[in-house]
C-alpha cells in the first residue's frame, strides 16, 4: 500500500433515501464516487479489490481527514456494508466453549450424566471432530440480511428468539476447492454479523429424520444484522486476537476472543470451496462464541436493545420490536398449529 495511511473501513450508509457507498476514515465518511468515479456500489470494490484499496489510500493521504470533511457517519443509516448482499454461508458449533454450553443446556448426552459428565464427554467429541472431523456449515438468505442499526421484529411464528453475535468474513474473488494456503488470498476483509435464531424452530419434530430446520429458524426478516464496516483484511494483525461483545439492555452476555474457534477462518473457506464455489461478496459468519440466550435460559424479548462489538469492526445497536399477530395465511387460514 502506497505510503502510510490510517486504517479505514468500507460501508453504505442511506442518504436521502439513496444508497452511498463509502469509506470511514478517521471518524468521517467519505462518498467513494468521488474517490473511484466508475464505482457505483461496494461490490464493484471487488474486480480489483487491492488496487482499490490502494487508490483509496492515496486519496486519503492526500485529503487530511478534519472535522468539515466527509459526512458524520452517525448521522445516517448504516446499511449492510456490501451491496448487493451476496450468500451468507453460515458455520455453526464452531466455538469450543459454546459447543460445551449448548451440550449442557440441551443435555446432548447420555440420559443419566450429570451436567459435569455432559461436559467431559461433550469435550471428548468436540477435541475430535477438530481433529479429524468437518465444519458444520449451513447457507442464509440474502434477503435476510439487514443493517447495523435496524430494528428486529420478532417473528409472528416461533418463540425463543437469541442472540448469536458472528464474525463475518467478506470473500474478495471468486474460488473453487482453496487450499489452506490460499485462503487468505481470498478474504477482502471482516464485519459483525448477529445470526439471530429460533430455536423453537430448529427442530423438526414432525420429519425427525430431516433433524434440524435452519431454513425456517435462521431467515426471518432481519435475522442477519450486519456492518456497520466491512474492515479491509491488510489492516487485521491478528483475527485470532479480535475482541467479540455482545450486550443485552447493557449486560453482557458474550464476551470473548476469535482464537476459540474449532474451525479457523482458512479452515472454513477451505472446506466450503471443495464443495461450493464462492464468490466475491460473500459472507462467510464462523460461528457464535459461548453467551447465548440458551445458555441463560433468556431469549430476546420486546422492548430489549442489543448493542455488540467486533474490535476494530464498528459497532451494532438494534432494538427489538414485538410482534404484530398477524398469523401468515399458511397459519391464519389452514388447520396448521403454528410451531
Amino acid at each position: 500500500m502506497p505510503g502510510t495511511v490510517d486504517p479505514f473501513s468500507i460501508a453504505t450508509f442511506e442518504r436521502d433515501g439513496q444508497s452511498i457507498p463509502v469509506v470511514v476514515a478517521g471518524g468521517r465518511a467519505h462518498d467513494l464516487r468521488t474517490v473511484l468515479p466508475d464505482l457505483i456500489r461496494t461490490t464493484d470494490l471487488f474486480s480489483q479489490w487491492d488496487a482499490n484499496l490502494d487508490e483509496i489510500a492515496r486519496y486519503l493521504a492526500d485529503h487530511p481527514v478534519g472535522d468539515d470533511a466527509g459526512i458524520d457517519p452517525s448521522a445516517l443509516r448504516p446499511l449492510p456494508p456490501v451491496q448487493p448482499v451476496g450468500a451468507v454461508i453460515a458455520a455453526g458449533a464452531n466455538y469450543r466453549e459454546h459447543v460445551l454450553q449448548l451440550s449442557v443446556a440441551h443435555k446432548l448426552g447420555r440420559s443419566d450424566a450429570t451436567d459435569e459428565e455432559l461436559r467431559v464427554e461433550a469435550a471428548q467429541e468436540i477435541d475430535e471432530r477438530a481433529r479429524v472431523g468437518h465444519p458444520y456449515v449451513w447457507a442464509g438468505l440474502s434477503s435476510a440480511v439487514s443493517g447495523a442499526r435496524d430494528d428486529i421484529h420478532l417473528p409472528e411464528v416461533g418463540e425463543n428468539v437469541d442472540w448469536e453475535l458472528e464474525l463475518g468474513v467478506v470473500i474478495s474473488r471468486p474460488g473453487f476447492g482453496i487450499s489452506l494456503e490460499e485462503a487468505g488470498d481470498y478474504i477482502a476483509g471482516y464485519t459483525i454479523c448477529n445470526d439471530l435464531s429460533i430455536r423453537s424452530l430448529i427442530p423438526r419434530r414432525d420429519v425427525a429424520m430431516m433433524g434440524t430446520d435452519w431454513f425456517r429458524s435462521k431467515n426471518a426478516p432481519g435475522f442477519y444484522p450486519t456492518g456497520p464496516y466491512l474492515t479491509p483484511a491488510r489492516f487485521i494483525d491478528d483475527v485470532s486476537e479480535l475482541r467479540i461483545q455482545l450486550w443485552v439492555n447493557g449486560e453482557i452476555k458474550q464476551d470473548a476472543t476469535v482464537d476459540d474457534l474449532l474451525f479457523d477462518v482458512p479452515q472454513l473457506i477451505s472446506y466450503v470451496s471443495a464443495h461450493v464455489p464462492l464468490e466475491a461478496g460473500d459472507m462467510l459468519i464462523t460461528g457464535s462464541p459461548a453467551g447465548n440466550g440458551s445458555h441463560f435460559g433468556r431469549f430476546l424479548q420486546a422492548g430489549d436493545i442489543v448493542e455488540a462489538t467486533i474490535t476494530g469492526l464498528g459497532t451494532q445497536r438494534n432494538a427489538v420490536i414485538g410482534r404484530t399477530g398477524q398469523l401468515p395465511p399458511w397459519y391464519a387460514q389452514g388447520n396448521r398449529t403454528a410451531p
